[in-house]
């Protein structure tokens, strides 16, 4: 099957942290990437409603490092705070994905889904840096992306560093588009680092779940794009 990525993605920093817990206030990244913010990282390379990107591993490269920067973020009842936020810095890690038919769109399936078309897609936005700009967890993060070939060896700073384990960490979330169910629910582990390599559950493997909110699909068509036009009004356009 062609449906596998593989890339190097990397940065001067990054901020990994539970979304539930970072509205205001000062954030502290997580040591390790999260299931969540990779899948962002695919999903700027390339993406369409069709498909279903999954993280299978990553392999942190170097140190991890934190650096504490002091903010000015905007206060939701005007003005600025001040705040301190810690970020993982020089970060670079090895990552393998693939994509998967995206069933809950049968609509799609029937005239899109040719999967040689969308790896062929992929693989060249990748070797282009990504259709969309990448960042490492937050938009402050910008990060750059290019292709990789992930051994199954044990390599980078932590190659012969054995077991790490972590504690309660975010994984992603379950958005309707993907479920099936119209609502979005947080997914959390307990993942383990071993010779820097991570290796990640499948979204359905989680067994940690928290209720968010009620969350209907976005809605998509075939050949078509939707394009606001404003707060009220909507209109198809030809993509």
């Amino acid at each position: 099957m062609k449906n596998i990525i593989e890339f190097k993605v990397w940065g001067r920093y990054a901020l990994f942290t539970d979304p539930l817990t970072r509205v205001g206030g000062e954030k502290c990244s997580y040591h390790i990437p999260t299931y969540e913010a990779l899948k962002g990282v695919v999903k700027s390379i390339y993406w369409k409603p069709t498909i279903i990107w999954v993280i299978d591993e990553v392999r942190v490269m170097k140190r991890i490092r934190t650096q504490t920067k002091g903010m000015k973020p905007v206060d939701m009842s005007g003005g600025n705070s001040l705040a301190y936020y810690t970020y993982l810095a020089d970060v670079e890690y090895e990552v393998r994905a693939h994509f998967e038919p995206n069933k809950h769109r049968p609509e799609l399936m029937k005239e899109d889904y040719i999967e040689g078309k969308h790896f062929n897609i992929a693989k060249r936005m990748l070797d282009r840096g990504g259709r969309q700009d990448i960042f490492l967890g937050t938009r402050e993060c910008q990060g750059y992306v290019e292709p990789c070939t992930y051994e199954d060896i044990d390599k980078g700073h932590y190659g012969d560093a054995g077991e790490v384990g972590y504690g309660l960490t975010f994984h992603g979330f379950d958005y309707p588009d993907e479920t099936g169910k119209n609502e979005m629910v947080a997914r959390f582990w307990m993942p383990k680092m071993i010779n820097g390599r991570i290796k990640f559950p499948r979204p359905e493997e989680c067994v940690h779940r928290k209720f968010i909110r009620a969350l209907k699909p976005k809605d998509f068509k075939a050949g078509k794009t939707l394009q606001d036009v404003s707060a009220t009004e909507t209109e198809w356009v030809e993509s």
